[in-house]
């Protein structure tokens, strides 16, 4: 038999007291689809950091084609033929998406002349593939869906062997996520070995031709997606039985009589129009919607991060003054943005800082000096419900997986003690372990007295959260369905135009 294109032989890695690796395996062959799942904190992210050459393993083998090489470095990873399109944004803001897609092509270039209008016909060619995206525009200017299809097309662009995608469809639309489906069937048609890191696991077992399994740094199995289901995947990946992905609902009796949040008539008279809406005591009241249709304007409407031309915001009746963040904060509504690197999280900083950033006056004295022994304890306590993973809440963010500096940006809101939380994709690229963690903990938020708004693109998620979900479309409220009305077939007719809310609910 052939060689695999990759093989991983006892590689393990140390991050100070963190054990992120110990003794792992993994091949690749010629031409498959090979998914790699595991929880957050699993290992999988600090592999293909180390496959891809952004870190060094603390010890073992990495072999291209049967021999064994060292990648130094991203440029000695994509010297082999290897890319990675990381989870997480990596792209200059500033610069345009022609010149991102083709910046390691760029520093690698002896000329001080560049060829513009070369350079924009080249990315646009390879752009259309994926969306119709304009290169020419900045990236800053682009949604966060569109700037993860220039990082899968910046990838396209290396003529790589071996393609790694970590979470590739988590900011995608329905469409956009079948367009790349197509690109991996095609690029697999034509040799190119593909590791794909999701915990979507309709995507794994449509794409997928084997699935590799990660728990707690360690290698767990290998197996061909013939031969495995869903469950047994995700008992794999947990080390346990998940009997319930999400809390009961509210039943009828549960439902309290009080509205915690009331909107009224909200416009910014560009992205959202005459916005009105109820939360009750206890429920999760879920936003549902196509990406662009306005559901993160409103909410950054809501609580002061978008100007307001009309409208009114009122808690438990009483009506808000918000005109910025800062304004919701103090009457109590915060808001837990979808772009985590961007907005949830300070990278640099140690969790205790994130968690405590929000409310430094409560660990701070009247000479002005913060009590960092108040301040860990807080964040321990919030590690400690949330279930993060780390070393020490004295750690940096950075050091920690994509899903647990989500549940970080997560305790920073749950500090200042809330009366409403916005949530944006509050479980973006977060495991399924992680995920119900969550849900539980959302239903706990809302049956406590605080008031849970969450937005999500996840249908599962969205009918299997919350209580009543409104759908938005085109900046406005298109309609609501209630628990009993609510399936994925209303949702999308009233999130495309084809239904009202009547004619959805007799859908369901």
């Amino acid at each position: 038999m052939a060689e695999p294109v990759l093989s991983i032989h006892g590689v393990s890695k140390q991050f100070g007291a963190i054990q992120a690796l110990k003794d792992v395996n993994f091949t690749l062959e010629k031409g498959e689809v090979h998914a790699l799942c595991g929880e957050n904190g699993a290992g999988k992210s600090t592999l293909m950091n180390i496959i891809a050459g952004v870190v060094q393993p603390t010890e073992g083998e990495i072999r291209v084609d049967g021999k064994a090489v060292r990648i130094s470095s991203p440029a000695a990873a994509q010297m082999l033929g290897i890319g990675l399109v990381h989870q997480e944004i990596a792209l200059c803001p500033d610069a345009t998406v022609a010149e991102n897609m083709f910046m390691a092509a760029t520093n690698r270039r002896r000329s001080p002349f560049m060829n513009y209008r070369a350079l924009e016909r080249d990315a646009q060619a390879v752009m259309n593939r994926l969306a119709a995206i304009d290169v020419r525009r900045k990236v800053a200017e682009l949604p966060i869906s569109s700037q993860q299809l220039v990082e899968i097309a910046k990838a396209l662009t290396l003529d790589c062997r071996v393609l790694i995608l970590d979470e590739p469809t988590a900011a995608l639309t329905e469409t956009e996520a079948q367009q790349l489906f197509s690109i991996i069937r095609d690029l697999k048609a034509n040799g190119i070995s593909i590791i794909y890191i999701s915990h979507r696991m309709a995507e794994i077992f449509s794409l997928c031709d084997r699935v590799t399994v990660f728990r707690d740094g360690r290698y767990v199995c290998t197996d061909r997606i013939a031969d495995v289901t869903p469950d047994d995947v995700v008992r794999r990946m947990v080390g346990r039985e998940i009997t319930q992905l999400y809390p009961d609902k509210l039943g009828p009796v549960d439902v309290g009589v009080e509205t915690i949040l009331d909107v009224d008539g909200l416009s910014d008279g560009e992205r959202f129009h005459d916005v009105c809406l109820e939360l009750r005591e206890g429920e999760i009241l879920g936003i549902g919607g196509l990406i662009g249709s306005g559901r993160s304007e409103i909410a950054e409407g809501i609580c002061g991060l978008r100007s307001r031309t009309a409208g009114a915001v009122r808690l438990h009746g009483k009506q808000q003054a918000i005109n910025t963040y800062a304004d919701a904060v103090k009457a109590g509504i915060v808001y837990l943005s979808e772009d985590r690197k961007g907005s949830g999280v300070f990278l640099e900083m140690s969790i205790a800082q994130n968690i405590s950033v929000l409310n430094l006056k409560a660990f701070t004295n009247r000479a002005g000096l913060l009590n960092g022994r108040a301040e860990a304890v807080l964040a321990e306590d919030f590690a400690r419900r949330l279930g993060v993973r780390m070393g020490g809440v004295e750690a940096p963010v950075k050091s920690l997986s994509g899903g647990n500096q989500q549940k970080v940006a997560i305790a920073k809101q749950l500090a200042v003690k809330p009366k409403v939380i916005l949530m944006d994709e509050p479980t973006r690229g977060i495991d399924v372990g992680a995920k119900t963690e969550i849900h539980r903990l959302l239903r706990e938020l809302a049956r406590s007295g605080i008031g849970i708004v969450v937005i999500s693109s996840e249908m599962p998620e969205l009918l299997g959260l919350c209580d009543r979900v409104l759908v938005v479309r085109e900046g406005r409220i298109a309609g609501e369905l209630s628990a009993k009305n609510m399936t994925e077939e209303a949702v999308i007719r009233l999130a495309s135009g084809i239904g009202t809310a009547r004619t959805a609910d007799h859908a369901a």
